[in-house]
């Protein structure tokens, strides 16, 4: 198996609410030197593109339809050809920010996204959005969480469509039983494993955020 990790970050905007945060993006391409997935579109298509280089591109998949996780995805999607992916219980947010322009096809609970001879595996884990997704690669021993488990704890739950008690259902039923040595590469900062995420779980319901 050739399939590897590659990472860029990108700058931008976090806007709901009524509210405009800038953040920092983590964006995930997960292939081999002929083709690649791209996870998440956030802020600056030409970064991405040189992080892709002149693979082709299977797909872009969207962990969720937060506006600084899809901002670019049609451009995207345009340049290189590749169907954007989104669980259809997000797209109430992917309208917000591409209002009729719909994604190209939808995202479900196990189904299995095929790259570069490694398979990734869809784990719908909402809470902080209706439709999120991480994406399992066994083989590779990583999953892509989005913004649904962060190095410290479970993604922000105080907005509009987010829950507290279903992102740690999901944490706890859909991530927090893959291997312990499972790295996680997040949506923002720096990546974490299961393994050192797992025993906090009490100390997440304790404090209810």
């Amino acid at each position: 198996m050739t399939a590897r990790v590659d990472h860029a970050v990108t700058s931008g905007t976090f806007s709901l609410d009524g509210q405009i945060f800038d953040v920092d993006n983590n964006v995930w391409v997960v292939g081999d030197d002929t083709e690649c997935v791209v996870i998440d579109a956030p802020h600056d298509a030409g970064a991405i593109r040189r992080a892709v280089g002149d693979r082709r591109v299977v797909a872009v998949l969207a962990t969720h339809a937060h506006d600084d996780h899809v901002r670019v995805a049609p451009e995207l999607a345009e340049a290189t050809g590749a169907p954007v992916l989104l669980h259809p219980a997000d797209r109430v947010l992917w309208d917000l920010v591409h209002p009729g322009l719909p994604p190209d096809g939808a995202l479900a609970d196990g189904q299995r996204i095929e790259v570069a001879g490694t398979t990734l595996r869809v784990l719908h884990t909402p809470g902080h959005s209706p439709g999120a997704c991480s994406f399992h690669a066994a083989d590779l021993g990583v999953v892509f969480t989005g913004d649904t488990l962060f190095a410290g704890g479970p993604g922000a739950t105080g907005r509009s469509y987010s829950d507290f008690g279903t992102i740690v259902a999901s944490i706890r039923d859909r991530l927090l039983t893959l291997p312990p040595e499972t790295v996680v590469h997040t949506g923002h900062g720096d990546d974490t494993t299961i393994g050192a995420e797992a025993p906090h779980l009490p100390d997440w319901l304790a404090r209810g955020h």
